[in-house]
C-alpha cells in the first residue's frame, strides 16, 4: 500500500470541505447584498417622531418610532423603523416632536439584525408645516 495515497485522500477531503465553506459564504454574502439593495416596497409615512436611538450590543443601529395619527383624538399607530445613514439620523433628530414625512424602503428577508431591527429603512425625511 502506498502512503502517499492516504495523504492524497486527506488533502482531497480538505479541499472539498474548504470549497463547500467558500461556496456557502459566497451564497450568504450574495443573498445579504441582494436583501439590502433590492427594495420590496417604498413609500412615505407621516406622523410625529417619538424616539430615535442608536442601540445594539455589537452592531449599533439607529432604531426609531413614529406615532401616526389618522385623526385628532384617535389612538396613534406606531411605525417602527431603522436608519442606516448617520446623516439621515441626525436630520431625524432635529425634527423630534414635529410632524414629518419619512421616506422609506422596505427590505424583506434580511438575515441578521446587524443591519437594522426592522425591515423599514428610512432614506429621507421631509418637514410638514
Amino acid at each position: 500500500m502506498n502512503v502517499n495515497s492516504g495523504n492524497h485522500k486527506k488533502s482531497g477531503i480538505i479541499v472539498w470541505i474548504a470549497g463547500i465553506v467558500l461556496v456557502t459564504a459566497a451564497a450568504f454574502s450574495l443573498y445579504t447584498w441582494l436583501a439590502l439593495t433590492w427594495s420590496f416596497s417604498s413609500g412615505e409615512r407621516t406622523g410625529y417622531i417619538q424616539k430615535l436611538s442608536k442601540s445594539g450590543w455589537i452592531c449599533k443601529t439607529w432604531e426609531g418610532e413614529m406615532a401616526m395619527v389618522t385623526m385628532p383624538g384617535a389612538i396613534p399607530d406606531k411605525f417602527l423603523f431603522s436608519v442606516r445613514d448617520d446623516n439621515v439620523a441626525r436630520r431625524i433628530n432635529t425634527f423630534a416632536g414635529k410632524r414629518v414625512s419619512l421616506v422609506y424602503e422596505q427590505h424583506k428577508g434580511i438575515p441578521t439584525s446587524c443591519f437594522g431591527e426592522t425591515e423599514y429603512f428610512i432614506v429621507d425625511i421631509k418637514a410638514i408645516e
